[in-house]
């Protein structure tokens, strides 16, 4: 089984983000997972070694299979050709005179991951297992902005886990487009949540950002999971988001158009 770049580039407009989505605890076929093994460079390999459950280390090898993979959808680059470089917090870019107008965050969790693909455009993605164990509601009153901990707080105890996870995985999203990760501090910009609604963003001055410049989405791609995507706006409107699940090397499922 072999991988190589898209004869006919997948088309991605200025106006678009598509997001592709896998669950790699269910791939299990060895072809595939030998197929994404050959992708990986040698750092990525190193890195996927060094988990110590094999669910995590599937769940690197997977991703970051998606990623090239996925980029190659797009631009004339074999998948394993694709070289990046992070910045100072971690974030990676694409190196190479090919395909530098792609921008692509990617997030993963247990049970499943996401990269979403951008042209020319800041952007961020966090996807998180609500169902995982540990504080939720208690991380929020020590790490973020007062009112969303006061609209967290009035609702139904067994309504503030979800909510919760709809905060963190904006915040995160958001930081992430930033491209400066948890040095900003998360109690500097909150997030106000209107039923029907996209999600609005209001910053401490400290923050030196502009709430219209931004536009976020957000979408639960099954009843565990919760994802959030953040993005500068194109000048004259907002972006069309493309959500679609794919197994990597297989084949892919029917997208989910969802318009902002």
């Amino acid at each position: 089984m072999t991988a190589s770049p898209t004869s006919t580039p997948l088309d991605l407009r200025p106006d678009e983000v598509h997001v592709w989505i896998v669950e790699p605890e269910r791939i299990e076929d060895p072809r595939l997972l030998e197929a994404y093994k050959a992708l990986l460079d040698t750092g990525e390999r190193e890195r996927q070694r060094r988990f110590h459950f094999e669910r995590h280390q599937r769940q690197y090898l997977v991703s970051h299979a998606l990623v090239r993979l996925t980029l190659s959808r797009y631009a004339p680059v074999a998948p394993e050709a694709w070289r990046f470089v992070p910045n100072e917090y971690g974030r990676p870019a694409i190196v190479g005179p090919v395909g530098q107008w792609l921008r692509f965050n990617l997030s993963h969790t247990d049970g499943m991951a996401l990269v979403a693909v951008g042209r020319d455009v800041d952007l961020g993605a966090d996807i998180e297992d609500a169902e995982r164990p540990g504080e939720t509601v208690e991380i929020a009153d020590h790490y973020f902005a007062k009112t969303e901990v006061q609209a967290l707080r009035a609702l139904p105890k067994e309504r503030q886990r979800e909510r919760f996870f709809e905060y963190w995985t904006l915040k995160e999203a958001y930081i992430k487009a930033r491209g400066a990760g948890l040095s900003l501090p998360l109690d500097q910009f909150a997030f106000d949540l209107v039923p029907g609604q996209m999600p609005g963003i209001t910053f401490d001055p400290r923050m030196n950002d502009l709430p219209d410049v931004w536009q976020f989405m957000q979408h639960k791609p099954s009843t565990r999971h919760q994802a959030a995507l953040a993005f500068r706006r194109p000048r004259g409107g907002a972006l069309t988001v493309r959500w679609q699940h794919t197994v990597p090397l297989a084949g892919d499922m029917a997208p989910v158009i969802k318009t902002a």
